[in-house]
């Protein structure tokens, strides 16, 4: 069978092109299980957290008993009480078992007894029948237990955990498993919350015995030019590789899903001349961006389930508030935790570009009807595209002409704090549908940001920045040349927000060696 991208499910190397996972499951291997660990692998939705465990199962499999369970396969009805729990886990822990050991059947008769004939089942019997079967097994046996966000409204589950957790604390005298891996969104400690919402409980966790799991997940640029290899060696596109996977990574940070996604994206939905290019990577990012897809409506449901977290993240965007990393923090644990921000050992930043840009599409779509800016630019927009090709310069000359005639007489500090805001307000309906834009993460903050729009092929790049004064100016202009430079453009453009009573608006060309940069002043 031929090989596809995939991004509904697990992903197997002899049905999908993915990313090799064989230097990460020896990570895991030798630094966890084979240490005894018991530990969580906690990600955000779409993770590889399946497919990683899914590949861990079989690479353990030569040196353990490997049963593999998904708490999904056990109703919701079962974890209501242990005698119903007891028993479904019990028949989903003889059907894995049987999977990867059909030959060690006799080593599971017990339990089979315990099922078939127990009324009234209770965890502390669970555990003696499960005890004695790693007691008599001639390897040790690893459990691995997915999706146990499934369990995480139900007592019964966390009594089960503090069963593992005496057992784990005895094991000794009393043997149990030989590692225990459990994965989900959610990690323990907020498992425990959502139970009990008391403050007092919040950090009680029964399950302060598992290791802290700091294995990255995400794929380097280098990953994915390795699964882009495999798919070339098969299709013999005559992609550059190298060039691919960077684009790839600058716009997906790694997150697996996302990088899925774009291939098979690419690989299905693109036309055949403009694929695998830097120009079809940002092609398929405009596409996904578009789509309502399981990863986006999680977040979209996070924030609406979280205010304090939509706040967060708004602040962050549109007025380049710096949020200092701290977990005891709840708000930045929940951010963390769901995979929209991450650590950068100083600040939080979101994860990537396609969230970043789906965030800014979300609050800007919150304003667009009562913004003013925006209706002006749903009127105008005809008028910015001319032969499928934008006019950049002219969306400035407007922009400033609607700004003055609309905000000229507002607050300054009101206009210090959202006039980048009514700039992407104005853009987004000229661009929608075919064109794209991102935040330039490394230049956001409260004096500059820059803008990058991808539109029919063509790039954009435009600074947006408060006006500081003459020397400030001059150094941001110097900065877009340099900017410019990386892009490989001869063209930028720059956007200044000047509150100086005698200011002098309007747009202006001006020349820097061989670049040449459109200057608008409001």
């Amino acid at each position: 069978m031929t090989r596809f991208f995939n991004t509904e499910g697990c992903c197997r190397p002899d049905r999908h092109y993915m990313v090799p996972l064989d230097e990460r499951l020896s990570v895991i291997k030798e630094q966890f299980v084979d240490r005894e660990k018991y530990f969580v692998i906690n990600r955000g939705r779409q993770y590889g957290k399946t497919t990683t465990l899914m590949a861990l199962a079989e690479y353990l499999r030569a040196a353990y008993f490997v049963v593999s369970m998904d708490f999904q396969s056990i109703g919701s009805e079962e974890f209501v009480n242990a005698e119903t729990f007891v028993h479904a886990f019990a028949e989903e822990f003889l059907l894995s078992f049987a999977e990867g050991a059909p030959d060690a059947k006799e080593l599971m008769r017990p339990l089979e007894d315990f099922a078939q004939n127990t009324v009234s089942g209770s965890l502390r019997e669970l555990f003696l029948v499960l005890s004695g079967i790693c007691r008599r097994a001639d390897r040790p046996i690893v459990l691995m237990i997915d999706e146990v966000d499934s369990a995480s409204n139900n007592q019964v589950f966390i009594d089960f955990l503090a069963q593992l957790r005496g057992y784990y604390l005895a094991r000794e005298r009393r043997p149990i498993f030989h590692s225990v891996i459990l994965a989900g969104v959610y990690d323990i400690k907020n498992l425990k919350l959502k139970i009990r919402a008391e403050s007092e409980h919040q950090y009680n966790s029964p399950w302060n015995i598992a290791a802290d799991f700091e294995v990255d997940m995400s794929f380097s640029a280098a990953q994915i030019a390795a699964m882009l290899t495999a798919y070339e060696a098969d299709h013999h596109t005559g992609m550059d590789v190298g060039a691919v996977a960077d684009e790839i990574a600058q716009y997906t940070s790694g997150y697996p899903y996302l990088v899925s996604a774009i291939c098979k994206t690419m690989d299905e939905k693109l036309d055949r001349d403009h694929i695998w290019t830097r120009e079809g990577v940002r092609e398929a990012v405009r596409i996904i961006l578009k789509a309502r897809t399981t990863l986006f409506d999680s977040m979209i449901k996070h924030i609406s389930e979280y205010p304090e977290l939509k706040q967060m993240l708004y602040m962050m965007l549109f007025e380049g508030e710096q949020v200092t990393y701290n977990l005891d923090n709840h708000t930045i644990e929940l951010a963390c935790m769901f995979g929209y921000v991450v650590d950068d050992g100083i600040e939080v930043k979101v994860a990537n570009r396609i969230f970043e840009t789906r965030l800014y599409n979300l609050f800007l779509s919150e304003e667009e009807l009562s913004n003013a800016m925006s209706r002006e630019a749903k009127q105008d927009r005809n008028q910015f595209v001319m032969d499928g090709r934008l006019d950049m310069e002219r969306v400035l000359k407007k922009f400033v002409e609607h700004f003055q005639e609309i905000y000229g007489s507002d607050d300054k500090r009101f206009l210090e704090n959202d006039g980048r805001k009514f700039f992407l307000l104005y853009l987004r309906p000229i661009i929608n549908g075919t064109g794209n834009y991102y935040i330039e993460a490394q230049t956001r903050n409260e004096r500059r940001t820059d803008v990058i729009v991808d539109y029919a092929g063509e790039q954009f790049i435009i600074e947006m920045k408060i006006w500081r004064g003459n020397e400030y100016n001059e150094r941001g202009e110097r900065q877009l040349t340099d900017y410019l430079d990386h892009f490989h453009q001869k063209k930028g453009y720059m956007l200044s927000f000047n509150f100086n009573r005698k200011k002098e608006t309007g747009v202006k060309t001006l020349t820097y060696g061989d670049k040449t940069i459109v200057e608008a002043v409001v």
